[in-house]
């Protein structure tokens, strides 16, 4: 638009000074042309009260006008430069509601705070205006306000409506104790807010699928399409072959209650594995009869009285992996592993630990931290069992800010020695100090401060993992450019020189600690990049070109973490420039970047049957068929991609992607955390790591009930999304779809799959 001196706000001046009339007159350009210029003036420092309060008057008939003329984004932009945005509701009418609101929430990922949570508190009051629950709850959650989650339960009075609601609570891991005088349908309502139906529907899917039939291991590898024929007999009974066949045959079967390894002659196979392998074999029970409490723990309870301990701390876990994401009145968790937290034998100790913070998860339950703190001080813990211990509190009390756990969690890393501090379980403790603070952005800066405290090298890592996991989903460019300045530093790690006197010596060892400690916080960093950025597209696509320039030009413990970064960027979503990258990196000669590679790309690919992603790995494992522990890798990744037969997913979105399961963000970092010393935990015993990807593990279903909770067949158009955001009038939201019946698959890709139900006969 052709006009004076931008500087001089001549357009906005006469305005002001003009006998008025309607703003519109003058047509859309001028509106435009004056709403950039109130956002100029108003942010001027020198600016009056009453120069001030005109501005805002005509802001508001701008904002009426805008609201009229299918420019409702225009309107929220300029509320939200002026700092005015609670003015929104009363422009708002039914016709453009949702428009508005889905504007207001798409900025949320690009603003930074307080503003996020301004915005999604306008999102909600106005969905609440026109009473759209289910939307107003999601962002409750995304607030991560409980008051505000009850109140909006409270107030529905659509009986239907609570139960989707509901649904969407149990989805996210969230119960509310309902009053029976208030909600007529309370029991029934805390039943589905418990998950207790979820075994159910999922094997009802199974069967509708036809897909009950149990798998084994060899239907997954395919071995009879391998090309290599080696010498000597090809039944060779391996230990670390037959553990990977268990992690497989949990993978796959995962939910379905039934398998051909177990439940035939399961002590046989049992035994087959060595000491751990013993361990996570048993476990692996666990996986196959996930989320079924009542039939599942009957069969897992032979296995406790078992003679050999390895299988008895086995058992412990795999009850704790059955209950994961289910409440039970009972607590059959409680009552079975409470007995073995502070057990004689570490083994035992570690199998109810991991197994109660993987039943317990999200839950933040007094009585269950009560349990798990005085473990972290008893003398007879190992470090394992502290780090464990302090993963499994973080994960009860996640994104809860518990304070007698961070107090304590803190305290034990500061009185640990510097030897202990180098120790690889030591991490784990600051895992579960940072997944206390997940999501709560400024509030960890008080956690951060007090690491200060703590020797390096883990004080400087816990204090960078507490900051990337309080900001992960945000999509915050400042915290991201910090991460990438933490990468560019280059540390050199000296060698040992037997000629060096003393004080030479002690400047060798300072500046070796000093190496130690930034390749620490190098590797969160990296990690921390992927987990900031994963909440919106153009972050994720900015992290992917970031991680290539660390790639090329990055420390080799970088590169050792960018395949677990990607493996979080992406999870379940096999995007084509991820799965290439990282079957690159699968035969990189460093052998921990290529089995984190590996491993990653099972991640990527998890529950998704990707026939480009299967193919890759048979000729991986063909490849490596001499390496056991690549082999291994190959074999876990294959297990993963089939994971549920394809029904399952690990992705931590979920709801149109709006809502972060902060659970399922929990279990993945534990296993990429795990993985950051690949050789020493996964490799070697500690592989029952691998099983806190439980409290990820989601159906990928969409399953529609009638108001008695009956499956009811719905025809639903299943497709490709289109983004509307911004779009005047009523566009459509799917594009490429295909007629089906409920219950669907529904892929979690980024192109979300989205679902639009047909008008009922």
């Amino acid at each position: 638009m052709t006009g004076p001196d931008q500087e001089e706000r001549a357009t906005l001046k006469y305005r002001l000074q003009g006998a008025g009339g309607e703003v519109g007159n003058w047509g859309h350009e001028y509106v435009r042309h004056v709403s950039g210029e109130i956002g100029r003036e108003i942010n001027e420092p020198d600016i009056n009260m009453e120069t001030r309060t005109a501005l805002v008057t005509l802001s508001k008939e701008i904002v009426a006008y805008d609201m009229t003329h299918n420019t409702e984004s225009e309107a929220c932009d300029l509320l939200m430069e002026i700092e005015c945005l609670d003015l929104l509701e009363q422009f708002v009418d039914a016709s453009c509601y949702e428009r508005v609101c889905l504007y207001l929430i798409s900025c949320v990922p690009y603003v930074p705070e307080p503003e996020d949570k301004n915005l999604l508190k306008t999102a909600l009051n106005l969905y609440y205006k026109f009473e759209v629950y289910p939307l107003a709850l999601r962002c409750a959650v995304q607030l991560n306000d409980m008051e505000l989650v009850q109140e909006v339960f409270s107030n529905c009075k659509d009986p239907a409506v609570q139960k989707q609601l509901a649904f969407i609570l149990g989805r996210q891991q969230l119960f509310l104790e309902l009053d029976e005088d208030q909600f007529p349908d309370a029991e029934e309502l805390m039943e589905i807010m418990s998950n207790v139906h979820l075994n159910t529907n999922f094997q009802s899917l199974a069967r509708e699928l036809d897909i009950m039939e149990p798998k084994v291991p060899e239907d997954i590898y395919k071995s009879h399409l391998e090309n290599v024929r080696p010498y000597g007999p090809t039944n060779v009974d391996s230990a670390r072959q037959n553990l990977a066949a268990s992690f497989v045959n949990g993978f796959v079967n995962c939910a379905f209650g039934n398998d051909k390894l177990l439940a035939e002659n399961g002590n046989k196979w049992l035994y087959k594995n060595k000491e751990h392998g013993m361990m996570s074999a048993t476990a692996s029970l666990g996986l196959i009869l996930l989320w079924d409490v009542d039939g599942g723990l009957t069969q897992i309870d032979k296995y406790l009285y078992s003679s050999e301990d390895y299988i008895k701390c086995g058992a412990l876990l795999a009850c704790g992996i059955v209950n994961s994401g289910v409440r039970n009145e009972c607590d059959p968790a409680l009552a079975l592993l409470s007995d073995y937290v502070l057990h004689q034998s570490n083994n035992m100790r570690i199998g109810s630990i991991v197994g109660l913070g993987l039943a317990y998860a999200g839950s933040n339950r007094e009585d269950v931290i009560e349990l798990l703190l005085p473990v972290l001080s008893d003398s007879n813990s190992s470090l394992e069992v502290i780090g464990q211990t302090a993963l499994a509190l973080g994960m009860v009390a996640i994104a809860s800010c518990h304070g007698e756990v961070t107090s304590t969690i803190l305290q034990t890393m500061m009185d640990k020695s510097e030897t202990e501090l180098k120790d690889t379980h030591s991490r784990f403790l600051a895992l579960g100090l940072a997944l206390t603070y997940l999501g709560k952005q400024e509030e960890a800066s008080p956690a951060i401060e007090a690491l200060k405290v703590v020797g390096d090298p883990l004080g400087k890592m816990a204090a960078t993992l507490v900051e990337v996991v309080a900001y992960a989903g945000t999509g915050d460019v400042l915290k991201i450019q910090k991460m990438l300045h933490l990468c560019s530093e280059h540390y050199e790690v000296s060698r040992d020189d037997n000629k060096k006197d003393k004080k030479e010596k002690q400047e060798a060892d300072a500046k070796k600690l000093e190496a130690e400690t930034g390749i620490a916080q190098q590797m969160v960093a990296v990690i921390g990049i992927a987990l900031i950025a994963m909440a919106e597209e153009l972050g994720a696509e900015m992290a992917l070109r970031s991680y290539a320039n660390l790639l090329r030009y990055g420390e080799p413990c970088i590169r050792r973490v960018v395949p677990l970064a990607l493996a979080m960027l992406s999870a379940s979503n096999p995007k084509l420039e991820i799965i290439d990258t990282l079957s690159k990196l699968s035969h990189d000669s460093d052998s921990e970047v290529a089995h984190n590679a590996i491993f990653a790309m099972g991640i990527v690919g998890s529950g998704t049957n990707n026939a480009r992603l299967a193919n890759m790995l048979r000729q991986l494992a063909q490849y490596y068929h001499k390496d056991a522990n690549n082999l291994f890798m190959v074999r876990l990744a294959q297990g993963l991609v089939h994971l549920g037969k394809g029904t399952l997913t690990l992705s931590p979105y979920h709801s149109d992607r709006m809502l972060m399961s902060r659970v399922a963000v929990g279990g993945l970092l534990g296993v990429i955390v795990a993985f950051m010393d690949v050789n020493n935990l996964i490799i070697g015993k500690s592989h029952y790591l691998l099983y806190h990807l439980v409290s990820a593990i989601q159906p990928r279903m969409l399953v529609t009930f009638n108001e008695d909770l009956k499956p009811l067949p719905v025809p639903v158009r299943v497709g490709q999304a289109v983004d509307v955001v911004g779009q005047a009038g009523k566009p459509k939201t799917i594009t490429g779809f295909q007629t089906h019946t409920t219950p669907v698959l529904l892929l979690t890709a980024r192109e979300l799959s989205w679902v639009q139900t047909s008008t009922l006969p």
